[in-house]
Order: C-alpha cells, then sequence, then structure tokens
C-alpha cells in the first residue's frame, strides 16, 4: 500500500484506514485511487476481518477538490473516468468482504459521505455534520446513496438545501449509531470493530455476502438464498469449531482462513 494520502495500521486483525489529504481530505484523483487500491488490498489480506474508516483531525472528508475538478473536461474522456472513480470510491468499499465502520471525525460533505453511506456500521464525534453542498456549487450528485440512508423528507431536505445534518440529528432519528465527544470516537469505533474481528472469518464473508445481495430481493427469495448460505457455513471448520466452543464453554478460535 503507498500509505500517501490514505493510511493504513492494521492490528489485532483491525486495519484502520485514516483518509489524510490535508487540510479537509478532498477528493483529488489520486486521492480517489488510493483510496480504491487500498480496500482492494485489504480485501484481499486474510489477517484483517474488520476495517475502520475515519479521517485526519477534525474533518472527516469536504468531498469534491474544487478547484481540480475544474479541470476534469478539459481532456477528451477525463470527465467519465473521473465519474468512474467517484463511483467505484462507493463501490470498493460497499463490496468490501470485510465488515467497515465508519468512525466520522467532523464534516462528510458531498462525495465525502460515500464511504460513510457504503459503510457497514456508522458512528460519528459530535461536530460532524452531513451534508450536500452540490446545490451550492454547480453540481449534482450523491441524492441515490443519501436516500439509501436518510429518511425520505430530510433526503430532499439535504439535497435541495444543503442542509447538514449534525451528528446529534442523526443519531436521534437512529441513522447512526454513536455520537460521541471526539476524542472518544475511536475507541467506540473500536470496541465493535474488535467484537467483529473475534468472528469466524468465513462467518463474516458470508454475512456480508448476504448484506449485500439480499437487501433488495423478495423476502421469500432472500431468505432462500441465506438459507443456502447456512449450508455452506456449516460444512466449513470454523462452524464445527464455533459449535465446540459453545459446549466447551470456551471462547472459539479461529484461523485466518476462508
Amino acid at each position: 500500500m503507498q500509505n500517501k494520502l490514505i493510511k493504513v495500521d492494521i492490528a489485532d486483525k483491525v486495519a484502520v484506514v485514516t483518509l489524510d489529504n490535508p487540510p479537509v481530505n478532498a477528493y483529488s484523483k489520486e486521492f480517489a485511487e488510493e483510496l480504491i487500491e487500498v480496500f482492494d488490498e485489504l480485501n484481499d489480506t486474510p489477517e484483517v476481518r474488520c476495517i475502520v474508516v475515519t479521517g485526519r483531525g477534525k474533518i472527516f472528508s469536504a468531498g469534491a477538490d474544487i478547484k481540480n475538478r475544474q479541470s476534469v473536461g478539459d481532456i477528451k474522456g477525463e470527465t467519465y473516468r473521473h465519474l468512474r472513480r467517484t463511483r467505484e470510491v462507493s463501490n470498493c468499499i460497499m463490496e468490501c468482504g470485510k465488515a467497515v465502520i465508519a468512525a466520522v471525525n467532523g464534516p462528510a460533505l458531498g462525495a465525502g459521505m460515500g464511504p460513510i453511506v457504503a459503510a457497514d456500521i456508522i458512528l460519528a464525534s459530535d461536530n460532524a455534520v452531513f451534508g450536500l453542498p452540490e446545490i451550492d456549487i454547480g453540481l449534482m450528485g450523491g441524492a441515490r446513496h443519501t436516500m439509501s440512508l436518510f429518511p425520505k423528507s430530510l433526503a430532499r431536505r439535504m439535497i435541495l438545501t444543503g442542509y447538514r445534518v449534525p451528528a446529534a440529528e442523526a443519531y436521534r432519528r437512529g441513522i447512526i449509531e454513536a455520537c460521541v465527544p471526539l476524542e472518544d470516537l475511536m475507541d467506540e469505533a473500536m470496541k465493535i470493530a474488535r467484537s467483529i474481528a473475534s468472528k469466524s472469518p468465513k462467518a463474516l464473508s458470508l454475512a456480508k455476502r448476504a448484506i449485500n445481495t439480499v437487501e433488495h430481493m423478495p423476502l421469500r427469495d432472500g431468505y432462500r438464498f441465506e438459507q443456502n448460505l447456512t449450508v455452506e457455513m456449516t460444512r466449513h471448520e470454523d462452524s464445527k469449531e464455533a459449535m465446540r466452543a459453545f459446549v466447551e464453554k470456551r471462547p472459539a478460535e479461529f484461523k485466518d482462513t476462508i
């Protein structure tokens, strides 16, 4: 991994991914490409069972690098390459076979909300806000992702007015799992991450496959899909170890294999 604009630290089967593009973690071409590369590599790293993504300092991400964005259309084909990169930032997180926790340490705006909406679990510091400033800066985008996380009226208010939702409001509405002081954010995120990392890698992989597949399936089809995953799980050694540990009243010991 490059560890230039995106820093990665791995310990105790948890990878902490830190957006580190001062001053506001804006999305340049290099930033987006490195973020995609990081998640692709972590997805292929057996000793990592959970990923926490956060930002450096007191800003998660201010979204698009507007100065950089202005020159996108000057090179033939670059507009479409730029749009594809932006889509893949969310896709590489959403499609990751590892559980992803977003620890939102400050404002998350526009494209900066991509990793958050794509994450499995969201926590935020009490200085964080969520917003779509596109309506005020001559851009569009983010509506579909935002509508998948925020309630209808609130999402449309954000899209049409640029309203920034404070973390406390997002927590009150049940949109995020926690709203805590900034200094407590990573401790709270790591508690959940370590709990996830203690689980079977095979079970986590199948759970992520289920989450990413059944959300938009009819109930009958979705349940059948999950039952097939259950069959697959019971044939794996981790299933046998989990059952033995339960009977013997001890912690299960899983290997980093899927």
